[in-house]
């Protein structure tokens, strides 16, 4: 994972969090939680790739572990992001540029279903039996609708700014093949120029010189 996204990730992860945490948290909504972290993480890695996507997961996950009011075991969340993270990165279009919303939506509604599941999942294994007594389905079903309300306000935001940060390869090809292409064009002005500059006497001159030394 490259430096520069360090801050860029370490940023927008805070701000999703502390969104989540102060404001959404306390919301008292029917169902799950709208969690703008999994959508941060899913606009990075839909940038950053599956590695990126893997590492920027796991730190959020461990993040909202560690952050207060949190009651469930430390590494679960940061589990479930980090795979979500690593799955949505997989899915990251041509140069972190999603060809379509729908595609996007679809990303998003699908981690919204996986990551609640699996986080039930790991809870399950671990003694946690929250979710048998708040109803799965209904987590399910509220996680992938809150998820989808706010990924168009999110995720597009989250790609920008990393994208902005990041090294973009077409423009530095498009930067490098007009480079070569201008020193070529000076290179041809320069031998039109010469060509032009011995004109037709330069000929006469190897003509001449060719009938001297005639016997």
């Amino acid at each position: 994972m490259r430096l520069t996204r360090i801050p860029v990730s370490a940023v927008l992860i805070l701000l999703g969090l502390v969104l989540q945490v102060s404001v959404l948290g306390r919301l008292q909504l029917p169902g799950a939680t709208p969690d703008v972290l999994l959508l941060v993480v899913i606009g990075l890695a839909m940038v950053y790739g599956p590695t990126g996507g893997c590492l920027v997961g796991f730190a959020a996950g461990l993040l909202a572990d560690l952050a207060p009011p949190s009651d469930h075991a430390i590494g679960r969340y940061a589990l479930v992001l980090c795979l979500m993270g690593y799955a949505a990165g997989l899915l990251r279009g041509e140069h972190g540029r999603q060809r379509s919303v729908g595609g996007a939506l679809l990303v998003v509604a699908g981690a919204a279903a996986v990551s609640t599941l699996l986080y039930a999942m790991v809870g399950a294994l671990v003694g946690d039996t929250a979710a048998r007594h708040v109803g799965l389905a209904g987590l399910v079903i509220s996680a992938l609708l809150y998820d989808l309300l706010l990924a168009p306000f999110v995720v597009p935001v989250v790609m920008l700014v990393a994208r902005r940060f990041e090294h973009d390869p077409v423009a530095a090809a498009n930067g490098d093949s007009a480079g070569s292409g201008g020193n070529l064009g000076t290179l041809a002005r320069y031998r039109t120029t010469r060509e032009a500059s011995a004109g037709p006497g330069y000929g006469r001159k190897k003509r001449g010189l060719g009938l001297a030394k005639r016997p």
